[in-house]
């Protein structure tokens, strides 16, 4: 009998559909996973699904398990938490994560799964790939102890570095968003909230992931002389500008880009990329974080959620997607 899964496809921008697809039948050193959740990048992937990718940009914005090419048709995803059915004898029933797009069964190598540990629910785990880009910002940001640091922009990638941040000693934590909802967020994080401007300025660093011009203009005065705003935002095909007359120079300020597709120059020599999600995975273990999921559906309501998160009808950060075993 052939194996088939269902997967969500982006037909064409702005429209989706549940296609079935056929498995192929797992080699030696594959796997095939079940998925039990996968989630919804509410940044990035209602980018893909507006057809807003750059032409400049395809190639850099493909997921590992892409399939056809944007603006579309194409299957697009990278959060995924599912079990082992079939593989090697050490992970069948092992909850696993993978950078695989929405859909019901899959089959891909080994080395393309990391197990999920003990102490972190498979709920909680598709938040890995947000938590990895935060572990590399924070290595190319290396803030240090006692630091005061603001994070512009409390979406999901902002939440998590604010999470994260929140851990180190004697450091001054503020997550800043225009939405006053966004307090809610931070206080179960565990760090303070500010509207941008009420925002506590002289910071040695503020992390930008807010993907607006506005945002990023008040990153720059919120720094101290000879601070530096690390960008994190993705803007798609948007022009952006931004004020680097007045005192840009004189006090010496610093934009720096980050990056999850490569692992930080700060630890290049030392950390891969497996090192690097099995980190976040790790760290997934603390239960605040669930404050980043902020809705589920079931797979099948796929085609209609998106529109609706796109639009901004749904507010999200993280939205979870469930599967039904029998699917």
């Amino acid at each position: 009998m052939k194996r088939t899964g269902r997967a969500f496809w982006l037909s064409s921008p702005g429209h989706g559909e549940i296609r079935e697809t056929a498995l192929p039948d797992p080699e030696e050193g594959e796997v095939v996973v079940r998925s039990l959740y996968s989630g919804v990048s509410r940044g990035t992937e209602t980018l893909v699904f507006r057809g807003g990718v750059p032409e400049s940009q395809y190639a850099a914005m493909r997921a590992p398990f892409q399939e056809g090419d944007f603006p579309g048709p194409v299957k697009y995803g990278y959060l995924n938490a599912g079990v082992v059915e079939e593989g090697p004898d050490d992970l069948v029933g092992r909850t696993v994560f993978c950078l695989y797009p929405h859909q019901t069964r899959y089959v891909v190598p080994v080395a393309a799964v990391t197990v999920v540990p003990p102490s972190v629910p498979a709920e909680r785990a598709i938040l890995a790939g947000t938590v990895e880009t935060a572990v590399n910002a924070l290595w190319d940001a290396a803030p240090l102890v006692g630091d005061r640091i603001a994070v512009v922009g409390g979406g999901m990638v902002g939440s998590s570095v604010a999470a994260l941040l929140a851990r180190f000693p004697g450091v001054r934590v503020q997550l800043v968003d225009a939405d006053p909802a966004r307090a809610k967020t931070a206080e179960a994080l565990g760090v303070d909230f500010a509207l941008p401007g009420d925002a506590l300025g002289d910071c040695d660093l503020v992390v930008h992931a807010s993907a607006t011009e506005q945002g990023l203009a008040r990153c720059l005065e919120l720094l101290r002389a000879e601070g530096t705003v690390l960008e994190l935002s993705w803007y798609g095909d948007r022009q952006v500008s931004l004020p680097l007359g007045e005192a840009f120079h004189s006090r010496r300020l610093v934009v720096r880009s980050s990056q999850v597709g490569s692992v930080s120059p700060a630890r290049r020599s030392s950390r891969t990329y497996a090192d690097r999600l099995a980190l976040a995975l790790d760290l997934l273990a603390d239960p605040a974080l669930d404050a980043l999921v902020t809705g589920e559906s079931a797979f099948g309501e796929l085609p209609d959620l998106l529109p609706r998160l796109s639009s901004g009808e749904i507010p999200a950060l993280c939205h979870r997607v469930r599967y039904d075993e029998n699917e």
